[in-house]
């Protein structure tokens, strides 16, 4: 498998040092990961893991947050106001914002509504985790033109226009 390929996988993903698992195709009701190669739409190290697979081939990998989602960064943590929140809000709720015309996903850390403040983590939150995939290569397929200019997948397993 190559660049401008689409790739349909099977994984069954966990943390290197808990052995918990995170997430996995094999869940009961779930399909095959279907991607386009050297579109970034995988963790870097997931991709470059499965290059040059055959179908049918297994490999088991493990990634370094480099490879991964990334180190955790200090600098991600900022206090906004309470009073730009719902009710009813919650440590560990996910949230959304833009920031520079980009979306933003943060977590909420803590929350002190006496000094009127959330805290909120903008960390992906498998940053600086060490994973390891187990993963079959079901089907690779070359990309067509109109998936290698919309950069992602079209049809079974992929996006539908």
């Amino acid at each position: 498998m190559e660049n401008n390929t689409v790739v349909k996988v099977h994984y069954h993903g966990y943390f290197a040092d808990t052995k918990e698992v995170f997430d996995s195709s094999l869940s009961e009701g779930r399909e095959p990961l279907t991607f386009l190669v050297g579109h970034g739409q995988m963790i870097p190290g997931f991709e470059a893991e499965v290059l040059g697979a055959e179908v049918g081939e297994k490999r088991t990998f493990t990634l370094e947050p480099e490879r991964a989602y990334g180190h955790r960064d200090e600098n991600q943590f900022a206090d906004l106001p309470f009073a730009d929140f719902p009710e009813g809000i919650e440590v560990g709720m996910n949230f959304q914002a833009e920031m520079s015309g980009r979306p933003i996903m943060f977590t909420i850390t803590s929350i002190d509504e006496e000094a009127g403040n959330v805290t909120c983590d903008a960390n992906h939150p498998m940053a600086g985790k060490t994973l390891t995939f187990d993963v079959e290569i079901v089907s690779v397929r070359d990309a067509s033109e109109e998936e290698i200019a919309h950069k992602h997948v079209h049809g079974d397993g992929g996006h539908h226009h």
